[in-house]
């Protein structure tokens, strides 16, 4: 990885629907050369994917839950088992084994409140292995910096 390597990517996580030319451009690079840049980029695993950012509260999710899970165990099978069950639930976008007191954070995007309830009780509670759930909700967002500019602050 190089600073055109990083501007490449900054200018990806910036807006993944800019065309070659402007990503070429903006990198000092020609259109071949830029798009074999990011293939290689894609092949290596640097660039997972391509999506869009959902306004969550326009499209009708107004609560963002923040779900610590501890587990009876930290067998990988169950580790394993609880994961597969986890990607099963509507509503949760991410999912994280981490350190520290619980063992997994859960980001879950709900309509209200009610339906977090109905989440918790149909789905969350039933997950297997959980011990604790303690659940957090967000009063407002922050703005933060994309993955690109936190990694690459320094690029271009």
């Amino acid at each position: 990885m190089d600073r055109i390597d990083a501007t490449i990517l900054k200018a990806l996580a910036a807006d993944a629907r800019a065309s070659v030319s402007q990503i070429a451009a903006y990198a000092g690079l020609s259109q071949s050369a830029c798009t074999r840049r990011i293939q290689a980029l894609e092949a290596s695993g640097q660039v997972l994917g391509y999506g869009a950012r959902l306004g969550h509260r326009r499209l009708g999710f107004r609560v963002t839950a923040l779900v610590d899970i501890t587990l009876g165990t930290q067998v990988e099978e169950d580790l394993a088992h609880f994961e597969t069950a986890v990607g099963a639930i509507d509503g949760v976008v991410e999912c994280a084994l981490v350190s520290g007191g619980q063992d997994y954070r859960l980001k879950i995007l709900c309509r209200d409140l009610d339906d977090y309830e109905r989440l918790h009780r149909e789905h969350l509670g039933r997950l297997p292995g959980v011990v604790t759930i303690n659940s957090s909700f967000v009063l407002r967002e922050v703005p933060t910096r994309s993955e690109a500019d936190a990694l690459f602050s320094g690029a271009r």
